[in-house]
């Protein structure tokens, strides 16, 4: 639970700014505007829970011989942003964990993690041409990614990662969609390891009604060096979320979601998939500063 409380104290260390947002000046470079940006405080959950399952493990009726299930997932995902004329300067911070326990009809209920990152980020984006409504350049970020606690065995996740490419933005449906080159710098075990990829994206969202979007993020990243050989490095990485956000309060909103993940390490002979069907309870808001 240090998770959730240190995702939730991050929120309310920026308070604060939302608070003045609204009566903060503007800068003083024409056509200059920062933004802070609460995409998603959000938590994620869905429980299953089964009694006296141990009784019923010969009944035709799977309900009533499962086991236990939890999930609950927290998520911090926040940018302070300076547009411009010519172009778009952002930092992020995302921060997810989330946790699965199982409860079994006879035996120990056992916990693993199901998410786990923190990713800094800084990113500018260059507005070189137009295309209808959205802006259209080059783009280039530098961020580091760890995470709260490392998984099992394995060590702490310690990446540095920079990237460059060409970035369609501020679209009316389609807020980004890249292409782009990726260096890495992997510091997670003691030997470092330098990686290079090339990965493509797009985040889009299409209103349904007044108060209902669909809201869609994918990536695919594909690695062609490696500095070393480590068998459980990604050959590839993909991930698609697709989510139904409907407005309930405010900037309050409840949103079903399904999350796919799939990868393939170097020293496995076949892929492995992660399939998640959720709740979300979310908060967002965009305030000028």
């Amino acid at each position: 639970m240090n998770k959730y409380l240190l995702l939730t104290a991050a929120a309310l260390s920026l308070a604060p700014l939302a608070v003045q947002a609204e009566e903060a000046p503007t800068t003083e470079e024409k056509g200059a505007q920062w933004k802070a940006n609460f995409k998603r405080v959000a938590v994620e959950l869905s429980n299953t829970s089964v009694s006296n399952a141990k009784e019923y493990q010969n009944s035709p009726n799977a309900k009533l011989s499962s086991d236990s299930e939890s999930l609950i997932k927290g998520v911090f995902d926040f940018s302070l942003d300076r547009e411009t004329e010519g172009g778009l300067w952002s930092n992020k911070l995302l921060m997810e964990y989330g946790e699965t326990r199982v409860k079994p009809a006879d035996g120990q209920t056992n916990t693993t993690e199901n998410a786990d990152k923190i990713l800094l980020t800084t990113e500018y984006n260059d507005k070189m041409w137009k295309y209808h409504e959205a802006d259209v350049g080059p783009f280039a970020s530098l961020g580091y990614q760890t995470e709260f606690t490392p998984n099992d065995d394995a060590p702490r996740t310690k990446t540095f990662r920079g990237m460059a490419g060409l970035k369609l933005f501020n679209g009316e449906y389609i807020k980004e969609l890249y292409a782009a080159g990726v260096q890495e710098w992997d510091l997670t075990y003691s030997d470092d390891i330098k990686k290079s990829a090339y990965e493509v994206g797009l985040k889009a969202e299409y209103p349904l009604r007044e108060g209902v979007k669909f809201q869609l993020d994918t990536y695919f990243r594909d690695y062609v060096y490696f500095s070393r050989y480590e068998g459980t490095d990604f050959d590839y990485e993909y991930n698609v979320t697709a989510r139904m956000d409907v407005a309930v309060a405010g900037q309050v909103s409840i949103a079903p979601y399904v999350t796919y993940f799939e990868a393939k390490a170097r020293e496995a002979d076949k892929k492995g998939s992660n399939f998640l069907v959720g709740l979300s309870l979310a908060y967002a808001e965009l305030f000028d500063l």
